[in-house]
């Protein structure tokens, strides 16, 4: 950190501040963004639709994002992108006027791939996202529309920053039968930690709720006392997504600590219940990358990059409940081919663990108030009065 003293008074107020505006000016912005995608495409009316997914909503949920990141939250930016793409489809479908509601909802489905495609540069896990965590199911209809937006999506991201790996290229290998003792710990690990993150992110949120309506700003700057806290402890690295961190761990160049897993997972949690625009993609995979750096030394066959991967596909299965959008995602981000049978057994393994914990995908319990209110909203709208 270069001015550690700063964090005390920048990450509270800051983080009052991002909260205030996102109340004020883009109540739909909030939180990830994927629980509103994810109830969007259920919603008939376009009036209570334009809730979840409007261009104010897209606009505020970059630029509060970016503040939030600035001002030391543990968020990423892949759930806003999501979001954020939605929004925009959903726009051009208004725009449009088209007649029938399968292309509504396959334009949504669209977007929401075409952002997580563009944000990490992963056009496949972009596609499997869509099917496993967006819609659970995919009409025939609906596969055009979405692989073309994510074929322009891919296009325009490596227009604008070129061709390139999220964290690089992880040469990295299981070179013998010992060397597999790997997959499960990561997987058992990266489920136990994920599910218990998610179970508590549902929790928390069902509980703070009243107190988050009555006192939010209060709540607000006690969370980003907590995060400054973490990151005074984690010397800095637990602030913002964690993307130099893992890169650096795979590199060869860093060291995140033991403690770092167990204080990112709590900083990206506290974050999240802040209530401001933020994902958890981005620090879910700095952690489970930490988590398997820390791993190493029980699976001393396997080489240390190749732990940190399986770390990642893990903890992010752990968390979202998505195996294949782990294991692809995580795949194309290293460019690990050569890891990706390892990777979908860790990914699987680390999915019946999490089940065990959190009985619920993380995002589908977070979109539940988003439809409730909206069903709620469209049934008296429809009552005669």
């Amino acid at each position: 950190m270069r001015w550690p003293l700063l964090a005390p008074f920048l990450t509270p107020f800051g983080l009052v501040a991002v909260v205030w505006a996102t109340r004020v000016f883009a109540p739909g912005s909030r939180g990830s963004g994927i629980p509103q995608a994810i109830a969007a495409l259920d919603v008939q009316d376009t009036r209570q639709r334009s809730q979840l997914l409007s261009l104010r909503i897209a606009f505020s949920k970059i630029l509060l994002t970016v503040v939030g990141l600035l001002c030391g939250a543990s968020v990423g930016r892949e759930g806003p992108t999501v979001h954020v793409g939605a929004a925009l489809m959903d726009a051009l479908g208004r725009i449009v006027q088209f007649p029938f509601d399968y292309v509504r909802r396959s334009l949504i489905l669209a977007g929401s791939a075409a952002g997580l495609s563009a944000a990490f540069n992963t056009p496949i896990a972009g596609i499997v996202f869509a099917v496993e965590e967006m819609a659970r199911s995919l009409e025939d209809r609906t596969t055009g529309t979405l692989i073309t937006a994510v074929i322009v999506a891919g296009v325009v991201a490596t227009g604008l920053l070129g061709d390139y790996t999220y964290f690089g290229v992880a040469k990295a290998h299981l070179p013998s039968v010992r060397s597999w003792l790997a997959v499960p710990l990561c997987g058992l690990s990266g489920g136990l930690a994920g599910g218990l993150f998610s179970q508590a992110l549902i929790s928390a949120s069902r509980k703070l709720t009243p107190f988050a309506n009555a006192r939010p700003y209060a709540l607000a700057f006690a969370l980003g006392l907590f995060v400054t806290l973490l990151g005074l402890l984690s010397d800095g690295d637990t602030y913002g997504t964690g993307y130099e961190q893992t890169r650096a761990l795979l590199n060869g160049d860093g060291h995140s600590g033991i403690l770092f897993p167990l204080l990112k997972w709590l900083a990206t949690l506290a974050s999240y219940l802040t209530g401001m625009p933020g994902g958890i993609f981005s620090p879910s995979l700095s952690t489970g990358g930490a988590l398997g750096a820390g791993l190493a030394p029980f699976a001393p066959q396997a080489p240390i990059a190749a732990m940190i991967v399986l770390g990642m596909a893990g903890y992010f299965t752990g968390v979202t409940q998505s195996p294949l959008t782990g294991s692809v995602i995580v795949m194309e981000m290293v460019d690990g081919h050569s890891l990706i049978l390892p990777i979908l057994a860790t990914s699987f393994l680390a999915l019946g663990t999490s089940r065990v914990i959190c009985k619920v995908p993380v995002y589908r319990a977070l979109a539940e108030p988003f439809q409730r209110a909206a069903t709620q909203t469209e049934t008296t709208a429809s009552t005669p009065s």
